[in-house]
């Protein structure tokens, strides 16, 4: 695995309407989270704990606010890629394709195409692992929650093999999961492909119009490739204390569900302990925050 190498794509776009008003003069990722860390730094620092390089960022609502950052924290471990044209990027899918002569360039193993704006450790190495012990072609990351909650999310239906069957988008009746039926796989937005498999799957949503990969793009791989979730409480880190909580992760969408995170990291016993040597959260530790 250590001479597998990984290309990492990091999906930083969203306009975060939701967050409002936080997000009216900042895209979402770079919304200030706890400690001085912004949401992006969690994904950031993922990738680059697990040795993924080279490492983008596709950014396209308030891009300066995230370019800034990259720059002042990161510098040359990530590259920012903005869109060519005024109209930008219409969506998570076509923000890669534009930007797949990169991956021609690079030609790396896998390509890693990440969400920018969660809470979370991961060691995307693990993930890797898994992809090719199970000779998958594409590997979703995957949460177990409540069946109540996961209605908010999109959901993975799996076979007790863990191969994916079908993907729900925010369905009304989540599937749950084969062996627990209380809980249903959530997607958190990060997906492993082979090369060759993310450019013809990209290839073949042009014709359909579509944009995105939650909406367009998975829902059609189950039937054409071998596609796993990957559960993240299989992930196994160093550093992480027993009172924290496994497989911590959070879509922070809402205020209030940033208020509720930042919570999760206060206190002597946190749900997610923000230092941890081990594996640590790279950003600038301590800097003034946005208030919620």
């Amino acid at each position: 695995m250590a001479s597998e190498r990984i290309l990492g794509f990091v999906l930083a776009g969203g306009e975060g309407t939701r967050l409002r008003p936080l997000t009216r003069e900042r895209a979402k990722p770079a919304l200030g989270f706890a400690g001085g860390y912004r949401l992006i730094d969690f994904v950031l620092s993922n990738l680059v704990n697990s040795g993924v390089d080279p490492i983008y960022v596709l950014a396209q609502y308030k891009p300066n606010t995230i370019v800034e950052h990259v720059a002042a924290v990161w510098g040359r471990r990530v590259r920012p890629l903005l869109p060519a044209g005024p109209r930008g990027y219409s969506g998570t899918a076509t923000a890669v394709q534009q930007n797949m002569n990169v991956v021609e360039r690079e030609h790396p193993d896998l390509v890693a195409v990440f969400a920018a704006d969660h809470v979370y450790r991961m060691d995307v190495r693990q993930m890797a692992a898994f992809h090719r012990a199970r000779r998958a072609q594409v590997s979703v990351a995957a949460v177990a929650v409540p069946v109540a909650s996961a209605q908010a999310f999109g959901v993975i239906v799996t076979g007790r093999d863990g191969q994916v069957r079908e993907f729900q988008e925010k369905p009304r009746h989540p599937r749950p999961l084969p062996d627990d039926p209380s809980r249903a796989f959530a997607s958190m937005g990060n997906y492993l492909f082979d090369p060759d498999v993310l450019s013809q799957a990209l290839h073949e949503m042009g014709p359909r119009g579509g944009t995105d990969f939650g909406h367009d793009v998975l829902p059609r791989l189950p039937r054409r490739y071998r596609v796993f979730a990957y559960d993240l409480a299989e992930n196994v880190l160093p550093g992480v204390r027993p009172y924290e909580e496994p497989a911590y992760w959070r879509d922070v969408g809402t205020v209030r569900a940033l208020i509720d995170a930042r919570e999760d990291v206060q206190g002597v016993r946190p749900r997610f302990k923000l230092r941890n040597p081990s594996w640590p959260i790279h950003g600038r530790p301590d800097e003034e925050q946005d208030a919620a």
